[in-house]
């Protein structure tokens, strides 16, 4: 049974960082794809980034780009998010979740296993 957890959530002030972390349990977290998606209040899960087994594949949604960075640790069995450059409309619960396909989606049904989420909050 795979079993993600994510850490690294807060509250920070427009324009600051955050990273991150979601750890894979249970099973070989190399053959898994990994993606961030985020959910804010009243509005449906969406897409933020994602990466392959390898790492060399990125994804990003075009809000993020440029101010995010997805990356992995296949010895740590961990997938990191960077956000730089934050801003009040990032808020929301991000979410990490894994899928065996070696090129991820970005299509919420795709995915298997999800973590519980993280609150992320930035204030202007």
């Amino acid at each position: 049974q795979v079993q993600l957890v994510e850490s690294g959530g807060g509250s920070v002030q427009a324009g600051g960082s955050l990273r991150l972390s979601c750890a894979l349990s249970g099973r070989t977290f190399a053959v898994y794809s990994m993606a961030w998606f985020r959910q804010a209040p009243g509005k449906e899960r969406e897409f933020v980034s994602a990466i392959g087994w390898s790492g060399g594949s990125t994804y990003y949604s075009d809000s993020v780009k440029g101010r995010f960075t997805i990356s992995r640790d296949n010895a740590k069995n961990t997938v990191f998010l960077q956000m730089n450059s934050l801003r009040p409309e990032d808020t929301a619960v991000y979410y990490c979740a894994a899928d065996r396909r070696p090129k991820p989606s970005f299509v919420v049904a795709s995915y298997d296993y999800w973590g519980q989420g993280t609150q992320v909050t930035v204030s202007s």
